[in-house]
C-alpha cells in the first residue's frame, strides 16, 4: 500500500486485467471482421474464383477433386513425358478429339485442352449424370479397356475419358469433361473460375 492508502498491487493488477480483456474483446471483434473478407461459400458456389496450390504436384498426379469452383469438383493433372507422349495416340477412337464443342475457353482448346502441356485443369463431373469419374493414369490395359492409355472412367455407366478429359466415342457421356476459366498467377498458383490474359 501506498503512502495514500491505495492498494497499487491492486490497481496494476485490475489495469492489466482490464488491458487483457479490452484485447481479447478486440481480437473477437477483429477476426470475424477480417474473414468477412473472404468469400463466402455462397459467393464461391456462385462462381468466385479460387487460387490452387500446385508446386507439390508431381507428374503423374491429380489434384482433386477439390470442391472449389460453383460447388462442383476440380481435377487438376500434372502429366508425365511419357502421358503427354500418349496422349493423342488414340485421336481415332476419341467422339470429340479437336475439341469442337464449346466446353473450353478458346486457350484450352488445343490438342492438351491446357494452358501449359503438362497441366490440365478440369471439371470433375461426367457429361452424362455428373457423377465423378476415377482418375486412372496408368497406361497399361484395363479390365474396362484393353488398350488404356491413362485417363479417367466413371465406373457408374462405363463412360471414359482421355488424360485431356476428351470423350472416348460409343461411351454414355456425350461430351468431353469441361475445362474452366482458369491462368496461371505464377508457377506454383492456377487461379480457378476467372480469365487471365492468356486468352
Amino acid at each position: 500500500m501506498s503512502e495514500d492508502g491505495v492498494n497499487t498491487g491492486r490497481r496494476n493488477f485490475l489495469i492489466g486485467a482490464n488491458l487483457v480483456v479490452g484485447s481479447a474483446g478486440v481480437v473477437g471483434w477483429a477476426v470475424p471482421f477480417v474473414a468477412s473478407f473472404n468469400p463466402s461459400a455462397k459467393a464461391l458456389a456462385a462462381g468466385a474464383p479460387v487460387k490452387v496450390d500446385v508446386s507439390k504436384l508431381v507428374p503423374g498426379e491429380i489434384l482433386g477433386p477439390i470442391p472449389a469452383w460453383r460447388d462442383k469438383p476440380i481435377f487438376i493433372v500434372k502429366r508425365s513425358e511419357s502421358m503427354l507422349e500418349k496422349l493423342n495416340s488414340q485421336n481415332d477412337r476419341l467422339a470429340d478429339p479437336d475439341s469442337e464443342r464449346e466446353q473450353q475457353p478458346e486457350y484450352a482448346k488445343n490438342e492438351t485442352r491446357s494452358i501449359r502441356q503438362d497441366i490440365v485443369v478440369l471439371v470433375g463431373l461426367c457429361t452424362h449424370l455428373s457423377c465423378s469419374p476415377k482418375f486412372r493414369p496408368a497406361i497399361t490395359p484395363q479390365s474396362f479397356d484393353s488398350e488404356w492409355m491413362g485417363g479417367f472412367y466413371c465406373p457408374c455407366h462405363g463412360s471414359k475419358f482421355d488424360l485431356a478429359g476428351r470423350v472416348y466415342a460409343g461411351v454414355p457421356a456425350p461430351s468431353n469433361l469441361e475445362v474452366p476459366p482458369h491462368y496461371f498467377e505464377s508457377d506454383a498458383v492456377i487461379v480457378i473460375g476467372e480469365d487471365g490474359d492468356t486468352a
